[in-house]
């Protein structure tokens, strides 16, 4: 774990007064960080640039982390690396505001924390999976069937579509 309280909170106040056009990076690069209370994730790298522009600062990030995950279909854990691209407008004032509610705060400084974690938990798939293939734990057994065959068979379960299926087999095939 990094041992920094806030390594997301960035003071970008020099570039309030600068020219229009003036830009900085912050590079990031920790072996583990913490997105708020419940999100850790290793690896974690990314850039966050913030240009001057006529109506406030124009954050535009991209960073990378690798977060592990219980696959929904076999249980077992498996690291998923998340992208997060995106722009953002910390604004001056009011009449230059985005959908986003951003203001630059009298003090110049900006924390990322909160906004990171926004976009890397809508990043985090709903029903994750150790891999596309997944064949997931047997009915029966209990088996991850990824691992070992347990020889059961899977059973149809009879529904009003089960009528279709053949349509589907006959399509594939």
């Amino acid at each position: 774990m990094n041992t920094y309280h806030r390594p997301l909170r960035l003071n970008i106040g020099f570039l309030i007064g600068q020219p229009i056009g003036t830009n900085h990076d912050f590079n990031f690069d920790f072996e583990e960080i913490r997105l708020g209370e419940d999100l850790s994730l290793k690896d974690f790298v990314g850039t966050a640039n913030f240009s001057r522009t006529p109506q406030g600062l124009l954050l535009q990030a991209n960073f990378q982390g690798k977060l592990e995950l219980e696959c929904v279909f076999c249980l077992d854990l498996s690291e998923l690396i998340l992208d997060m691209d995106f722009t953002e407008l910390y604004a001056f004032n009011t009449r230059s505001i985005s959908e986003s509610g951003l203001l630059v705060p009298d003090n110049g400084i900006i924390d990322l924390e909160l906004i990171l974690r926004d976009y890397a938990l809508l990043e985090i798939p709903m029903n994750p999976k150790c891999k596309p293939d997944c064949r997931g734990l047997c009915s029966q057994c209990g088996q991850n069937l990824n691992e070992m065959d347990c020889g059961h068979s899977v059973e149809h379960i009879s529904s009003p579509f089960s009528s279709l299926e053949s349509l589907l087999k006959d399509q594939i095939e």
